[in-house]
């Protein structure tokens, strides 16, 4: 493909200058508006300008310039189209071969801070329509329409065969992503905390696999805005799915911290006073199921607990740094995976795909707090009980439905996952407590939902579990109410269900 006539109109000059030169070496009309011409002249290079084109100045402050049939049509025009090559020289309009077009920074100019009257304006209007237009007609022009394109274009432009039709075909659909992305960003910015949804993201991470060997995935998004990865093998599907569970629940604890998650459930966690005792702690709570799984620490690992964990088998650590020590220590695993955590904005709502469409939903953002539990029974609980309550309700947030979160003095001790009802919940978790050793006497019990009858009550008394909250909200939660009351039980309600499925 001969490029006989280029028009080039960019916002970002930079990486342009060989692409100019390239194109002005091998006899290429240049057709361009404003800072563009002026950049292309700088060059000593002779520029033909659009207005001249036109016969119409740029108008309304630059806001139209390149909104003209002479300029569209010259994109649009089908070489093979008898009509259109005979409208073409009616009118006389230049075909052109190749357009070279950026959009304004709608993007960084919403994240710098700027009024609404600078983003609006960082709206693209023509840029974008001309982008659209060349990438339609890909048959007979060559769209360029990122800046980082330009070290490839200027390869094929240099190339023996030059933009073949695939070639042309590959950067229409880079410029319609690019134009999607764009478009899709403007729309949030209107929408602002509207429940819709409109994705678009360019970044695009392939992973080994799914799930499973034999299912295809890849990670849509910047995964370096959340995480750095300082070691290790690259991320999976079921990485990527641990690791979002394990960073949601490690941002509930404000106290030293760790938490070891398998399959998005918690199997241990801990808060201590120190790293060390957090991790002797969360490990405890179950060590068969700790490993190969994925830990969290809201603290810098230092070298006496990465010393520890050394000896564990993981896929996964996250903290907010680690101390030279600790690296050195833990770096002895080739493949372990060691990532900083940064401070990153979590999105609003959540996505999921089923049958034929797609789910969205607000993020469960909610935590209770003390002033969220009503107390319904006669006893009311203890401020350590109440802190048991608190600790017990954060991890059953984020543990799968149906769940039974049994803990005390800030560590997890046993809890049932994903059960098909809740009484197979509670003998789940009651019976890993006891596997681990761990003594019920004084535990407090959290249940994502309510209790439809007074048999979990009955099972953790049993147990010697002393408190319980769960959302209430059962037309049979007098029932519980009094079991716990004649049994000398503390229970709260917080009128708040944390399903998760």
């Amino acid at each position: 493909m001969r490029i006989q006539n280029a028009l080039i109109s960019v916002f970002h000059k930079d990486g342009l200058g060989p692409i100019v030169d390239a194109l002005n070496a091998a006899g290429t009309t240049l057709y361009s508006t404003g800072g563009t011409q002026a950049f292309i002249e700088e060059r000593g290079i002779s520029v033909e300008r659009v207005e001249d084109l036109t016969s119409y100045p740029s108008i309304l402050g630059g806001r139209v310039k390149t909104l003209h049939p002479k300029v569209f049509g010259g994109i649009l025009s089908r070489r093979e189209n008898e009509s259109d090559r005979s409208q073409m020289e009616e009118f006389d309009i230049p075909y052109f071969d190749l357009v070279i077009v950026d959009l304004y920074p709608f993007e960084a100019t919403l994240a710098s801070g700027a009024s609404e009257t600078d983003v609006i304006e960082k709206i693209d209007i023509g840029g974008i329509s001309l982008i659209r237009a060349a990438a339609k007609n890909f048959k007979d022009c060559w769209i360029i329409s990122n800046r980082n394109q330009y070290i490839e274009a200027l390869s094929i432009l240099q190339g023996e065969h030059g933009a073949t039709l695939d070639v042309r075909k590959k950067y229409a659909l880079e410029a319609f992503d690019e134009s999607s992305n764009y478009d899709t960003a403007i729309y949030r910015y209107f929408a602002g905390d509207r429940l819709d949804l409109k994705i678009s993201n360019r970044t695009r991470q392939t992973l080994r696999y799914g799930e499973n060997p034999h299912q295809e995935a890849a990670f849509y998004g910047n995964i370096d805005d959340a995480l750095e990865q300082i070691h290790g093998k690259a991320l999976s599907y079921n990485n990527l799915l641990d690791i979002d569970a394990t960073v949601s629940l490690i941002k509930e604890f404000e106290d030293t911290t760790i938490a070891i998650i398998k399959h998005n459930n918690a199997c241990g966690l801990a808060t201590r006073s120190t790293l060390e005792q957090a991790w002797d702690d969360a490990l405890a709570g179950d060590s068969v199921s700790a490993f190969g799984g994925v830990i969290a620490s809201n603290r810098t690992i230092d070298s006496a607990t990465a010393l520890k964990m050394n000896s564990l088998f993981f896929e996964v650590l996250m903290a907010p740094g680690f101390d030279e020590d600790a690296l050195v220590i833990l770096k002895s695993k080739k493949n372990r995976v060691l990532l900083i955590m940064k401070d990153f904005k979590v999105p609003e709502y959540s996505v999921r795909s089923v049958l034929n469409g797609t789910l969205v939903q607000a993020r469960d953002q909610k935590t209770e707090s003390i002033e969220d539990m009503t107390t319904v029974t006669d006893l009311s609980p203890t401020e350590e009980q109440f802190q048991d309550l608190l600790f017990a309700a954060k991890i059953c947030k984020h543990t799968k439905s149906n769940t039974i979160v049994l803990a005390k003095g800030g560590q997890l001790l046993g809890s049932g996952t994903g059960q098909t009802s809740r009484v197979d919940a509670l003998n789940q978790a009651i019976e890993k407590a006891g596997r681990f050793n761990f003594s019920l006497e004084g535990a407090a019990m959290a249940s994502d939902a309510f209790f439809p009858f007074p048999d979990c009550v009955e099972i953790a008394k049993n147990a010697g579990i002393s408190c319980v909250v769960q959302p209430g909200g059962s037309i049979r939660d007098k029932e519980s109410i009094e079991f716990c009351n004649r049994h000398k039980m503390t229970m709260v309600t917080t009128g708040i269900r944390h399903f998760k499925h």
